[in-house]
């Protein structure tokens, strides 16, 4: 049987990383695969920060052929029917009298919870696993993204890899793009680096190191949680738009963007500093290096989290490089004095470089999360 209407659910938590991941799964499906995809969303504000074309007052619309419709905190009304194949992002419950309403479908949804993602070694002994519901004769699947072939993959559209290549050996293409956030063509010796992260003391200490380093860099900081911890090197706000210097670094920061255009700053950076799942997985489709900040955690999971990606990432490069990008990551993500952590890492970037480059084509190799969500939903259903 084929599944062609799919029904996704997102609760935003993290303001743009849980409905980031969303998004770019409806969009995968519905454009790639040609699906019926209907997408439910309880914070519209949050998503239309990723989605400008979005209007968060209208309760359902139609934006790049997918039928986004607010997720009420009663629920979906009443009579709505569900898909064929019903998503739950990251563990959001759904609503009882929905749950009883795909138990009173004579064929049973497919019905997947979409789990955050992980490199640690007990999420491939979970993936795909069934949880049968206590009461209703129905069946949920845990699908967890990964890195490795018994994973559920990461999320990469039909021919990203090729237009970012492109992207990024079109020298015209670049120069009209810093003309556009309104910079001048890197310097020969300049780094140009995005820097996208939760609040971390960290930002402070790598700008002001930065700052009195050997080499220009610039830093374009787009709005968020990191501005207050940059501004402190400055010593006054800084806010969309603004151009500050200090020393060898320059930061530009600039407005909320969409997932496209974001994108473009990424595969125009020599480095990515990303936090998160989504902007996560993106730096990782740019081929380039990247340090992550990663969700933090009262009882320090994350950490965990952390050095499991860690050892998968860095088994291909030298010993060296490794163990470099290890202690970053770890002053990073404790928000650390960065100088010396940096002062090191940078040594090894030659190599990173190279990583990086080959990572994707790697983690493609099984298919990516599209591919591995729709085979598995025609294995069971």
């Amino acid at each position: 049987m084929e599944r062609k209407h799919w029904d996704i659910f997102c609760a935003v938590v993290d303001n743009y990383g849980d409905i980031g991941v969303a998004w770019r799964l409806a969009r995968r499906l519905a454009h790639d695969f040609g699906l019926e995809v209907r997408l439910w969303v309880d914070d519209l504000a949050s998503f239309a920060r990723i989605a400008p074309d979005l209007d968060p007052a209208l309760p359902a619309q139609r934006l790049a052929d997918i039928d986004v419709r607010h997720w009420p905190a009663d629920g979906p009304p009443a009579d709505t029917v569900p898909a064929e194949v019903v998503i739950e992002a990251f563990g959001c419950r759904l609503p009882e009298h929905f749950e009883q309403a795909m138990a009173a479908k004579a064929v049973k949804p497919v019905w997947i919870n979409l789990e955050y993602l992980s490199a640690e070694d007990w999420t491939r002994g979970c993936h795909r696993q069934p949880s049968p519901h206590p009461r209703l004769p129905l069946t949920k699947h845990f699908f967890f993204p990964g890195f490795e072939a018994d994973t559920g993959g990461l999320i990469c559209e039909q021919g990203l890899l090729d237009v970012r290549r492109q992207w990024q050996d079109d020298a015209l293409a670049r120069r009209a793009y810093w003309q556009l956030l309104e910079l001048p063509e890197p310097a020969a010796d300049e780094w140009r680096v995005s820097l996208f992260a939760y609040e971390n003391p960290a930002v402070t200490s790598l700008l002001a190191a930065w700052a009195l380093g050997e080499r220009p860099v610039t830093c374009l900081l787009p709005e968020g949680k990191a501005l207050p911890d940059a501004a402190r090197v400055f010593g006054h706000p800084l806010r969309a738009g603004m151009l500050a210097r200090q020393g060898q670094l320059t930061v530009k920061v600039l407005p909320m963007t969409d997932q496209d255009s974001y994108d473009l700053l990424l595969w125009s950076c020599d480095l990515n500093l990303v936090r998160g799942e989504d902007s996560f997985v993106r730096a990782q489709w740019a081929g380039r290096p990247f340090l992550w900040h990663i969700y933090p955690q009262d009882d320090a999971a994350h950490l965990a989290k952390l050095d499991a990606f860690l050892s998968q990432y860095g088994a291909a490069l030298p010993a060296g490089a490794a163990q470099a990008l290890s202690a970053a990551s770890h002053a990073w993500n404790h928000g650390a004095d960065m100088a010396a952590a940096w002062t090191e890492l940078a040594a090894w970037l030659p190599a990173w470089r190279e990583h990086a480059a080959a990572w994707p084509e790697k983690l493609l190799a099984d298919g990516d999360l599209g591919d591995r969500l729709l085979h598995f939903v025609r294995e069971i259903g």
